[in-house]
């Protein structure tokens, strides 16, 4: 039986997940529980000469896939979190300072994130008014970072938003919207400044 197998099992079978995810995640802290995260060099993906730093949380059961290129770096004091969803980082990609990612997430090689940056592809529902927030669950929508990408410091990639190769998103933006690929995106919600090209 391959991890693939069991990862679609989990999915088709809801009482087997909630089971499963009782004993990995620990529900008050909402992260894998100590002895999972001793395991996780066995399940999660580090390609050749790439680096974690040691403060990085690494919010990443097995359940789910988690993989970081070759030569990549998760720099000190970020939150890699795939509880909700895949996060796979390509090639030669840096991930600054104090960076939050949510997945599900596909970031791509040759990509630069400043600090502070968050990404992330979780939304929590509240449209019920009749129940608290914490009661009505999430939704997530992927985000993608292609290649050849640079994203300034303390900006947010929000849910479903996609941003093109060789695009700029300058810091503090929020992106609400995709980005097209060679452009210059700025501002709260982020607009198209320019072209790259």
């Amino acid at each position: 039986m391959t991890l693939e197998s069991i990862r679609q099992q989990l999915k088709n079978s809801p009482q087997l997940k909630k089971l499963v995810d009782f004993f990995v995640m620990n529900q008050t802290e909402t992260r894998p529980r100590c002895y999972i995260r001793m395991l996780a060099p066995l399940y999660q993906h580090r390609g050749r000469g790439s680096v974690i730093h040691a403060s990085v949380r690494m919010d990443t059961p097995p359940y789910r896939r988690f993989s970081l290129g070759n030569h990549s770096v998760i720099e000190s004091f970020s939150c890699i979190n795939n509880a909700v969803g895949d996060v796979i980082i390509g090639d030669y990609t840096r991930v600054g300072l104090h960076n939050t990612v949510i997945g599900p997430v596909s970031i791509g090689s040759h990509v630069n994130l400043a600090q502070g940056i968050t990404v992330t592809a979780l939304n929590h529902n509240f449209d019920d008014a009749g129940k608290r927030i914490d009661e009505q669950g999430i939704s997530t929508q992927q985000v993608t970072i292609e290649d050849d990408v640079w994203i300034g410091a303390n900006a947010v990639i929000l849910p479903g938003v996609t941003v093109g190769r060789h695009s700029v998103v300058a810091a503090g933006a929020v992106v609400t919207k995709d980005v097209q690929p060679y452009t210059l995106v700025a501002g709260v919600p982020a607009k198209t400044i320019k072209s790259l090209k």
